[in-house]
This record gives structure tokens, sequence and C-alpha cells, in this order.
């Protein structure tokens, strides 16, 4: 079952078709749960946020945790649907959305 991921403010930002890879709500893969925990990796190697509930946000003072080698490109998940708005969740402590530019361009989210 696909799992739906939002910012802060509800708005749909990517989902989880598979429960290990992430794709943009534009079907871009943007990343992968390499520790099996909430923490999403790039396909390259770097921290890109974590999942906190069903909220994608990036914590500015993460932890680095070494390159958690490269699963292989995961192929096409199709057309994601759009789930909807899930609503405002409020400030994460030390956390900030996820900016659509972060993962497009495949660059580390600073």
């Amino acid at each position: 079952m696909t799992a739906y991921l939002y910012d802060t403010s509800g708005s749909w930002v990517a989902h989880v078709p598979d429960g290990r890879n992430v794709w943009s709500r534009h079907g871009k893969w943007i990343g992968w749960f390499a520790y099996g925990d909430a923490d999403v990796i790039t396909p390259r190697g770097k921290y890109l946020g974590t999942v906190v509930s069903d909220r994608i946000v990036h914590y500015t003072s993460h932890p680095h945790r070494g390159y958690p080698g490269y699963p292989g490109y995961p192929g096409y998940p199709g057309y994601p649907g759009y789930p909807g708005h899930a609503g405002h969740s409020g400030h994460i402590s030390g956390a900030r959305d996820l900016r659509e530019e972060d993962y497009d361009l495949g660059t580390y989210v600073k």
C-alpha cells in the first residue's frame, strides 16, 4: 500500500509505494530508507529528510551516518495519483520542510 508524505502545511510532497523507496509527487526517485528507520537517504547517499508520522522534514542538525551503499535504480512506480491535503501539523522542532528544488536536482539539502 502506498504511503503519502506531506510537508508541515499538509501539502503532498512524496510517496512510498513499496515501503522502501521514496518518490517525488512528479514520479522522480528521490531517496530510500537505507538504514531501515525513518531517515531518507538520496540516491547519492546524502541525508534528505526524516519521516515523522506522515510528514517528511529535514533536520538541520542531523548527524552524518556514513555512506549506505547504493540500492540500484528501483524502476518506475507509475503515476501516484493525488492523495489530497493532510492539514496543518504545526512546527516540528529543529526541522524544516523539504523544498522541491532540493530533491529534483538530486543535491544535498542545505
